[in-house]
Order: C-alpha cells, then structure tokens, then sequence
C-alpha cells in the first residue's frame, strides 16, 4: 500500500512546499525541521496502524484507562540525508530502538553508478515493526539494498517506509523487488520524472547536502 500525504490539503503540504523551495532551501537549519515535522506527522499516521493495549493510569483524583502502544518499533535511517527524518520519528517513538545504515552511490567515469551499503547498525528486528527513512526514493535501489542488509538483524513482521520525495519509478521499483509482502510505503509526494542521471524532477535537489552541506 501507498500513501502520498500531499494529496490531502493539509499543514503537511506547507512543508512539501518549503523543501521544494529554491529560496527557502538556503536555510540549512528550516530545510532540516521540515523534514524533521514530516517524520513527526508519518509517525503520527502510522501510530494509528499498531497494536494497542488498554492500563489503568493513576490521576490526582483517580483511575483513568488508557491506550498504550503493545510493542515499540524499530526506526531504521539511510545515512546521512535520512537523519532528520528519522529525528522526526523519534520524537513521536520515543522509546523506539534505533537503527543505521550507511549506502552511498558510487559513480564511474560513464556516468552510471551502482549502490553500496558498507555499515550497518540494528539490534534485533525480529517480529518487530520497522520504520525505514529515506528522504528520497529516486530509483528505490538504497531502500531495496538497505532492506536486504538490515535482515541479518531479523525479520520484520511489517515495515513502514517513509520519505519525503520520490520518483514515481522509484515506488514501483521497491513495490517489485522488496523482499517481503509486509510494507507500507508512506511518500510526502510523488514525481513523475526521473533523468537519466537518476535526479527526480521537480523534485527538490539533493536532500543530504541541503540538511548537512555539501560533500566532496
């Protein structure tokens, strides 16, 4: 299943429009807080597909039953653009486990490049919930890559995929070559065009260095 949050008017759309923003880009630190709300405002819709159990919490004046989530999830990021995100998330999971993985794209001298995962950091995802944040699915190859990797850790009993910008090609990709049927992919907004050279168009550029500087 996929869901596109932009296609509903809501205050998610402001923040779709500030990380497109080739004038409001220039601000490092807004680029990186509205990538942060758009992890904080996923988290709070797929909060909504957990499992829940009912306690009795003491008041000043009493008991009152309350929901609490059963099982906490695993939030996993694609460093280093999806560190934002992943902020986001954890301020809304706040008692989540966390995980990390490094996936770079290596480039060659005909302008092709191929994806490498070189780290990655989990504890035990076995049966759990996993969170995987990514700010932009262009060709979907780290996701599928990054996925692949993280299962030395255990397998998840679903994973809910959240990024901001993605190519329409991208979506497909990982729909066609995520190893598992249990996903959910969550898009703050979906673009029809992906270049040659892999960019997504509009798009909004490249997210890692907006949030953290360039890189050489």
């Amino acid at each position: 299943m996929v869901h596109i949050l932009s296609e509903q008017n809501s205050i998610f759309n402001q923040f779709v429009a500030e990380l497109r923003d080739v004038t409001i880009q220039k601000d490092s630190m807004r680029f990186r807080r509205n990538l942060e709300r758009m992890g904080e405002i996923m988290s709070y819709e797929i909060s909504k597909t957990l499992e829940y159990h009912t306690k009795e919490t003491t008041t000043p004046l009493g008991i009152a039953e309350t929901s609490h989530l059963t099982d906490q999830p695993v939030i996993a990021t694609i460093l280093r653009a999806g560190l934002p995100m992943h902020i986001g998330v954890l301020n809304y999971f706040d008692r989540a486990q966390n995980a990390f993985i490094s996936a770079y794209r290596r480039h060659h001298k005909d302008n092709t490049f191929d994806i490498h995962v070189e780290y990655v950091s989990s504890p035990n995802i076995d049966d759990k919930v996993l969170i995987l944040c990514d700010p932009m699915i262009a060709t979907g190859g780290s996701i599928v890559l990054a996925y692949k990797a993280i299962l030395a850790k255990g397998t998840p009993k679903h994973v809910h995929i959240i990024s901001a910008i993605s190519s329409r090609e991208g979506v497909d990709y990982v729909k066609a070559n995520l190893p598992t049927k249990n996903f959910t992919i969550w898009c703050g907004a979906i673009d029809e065009e992906l270049t040659a050279h892999s960019y997504i168009v509009p798009g909004l550029g490249d997210a890692g260095d907006l949030a953290f500087g360039e890189k050489i």
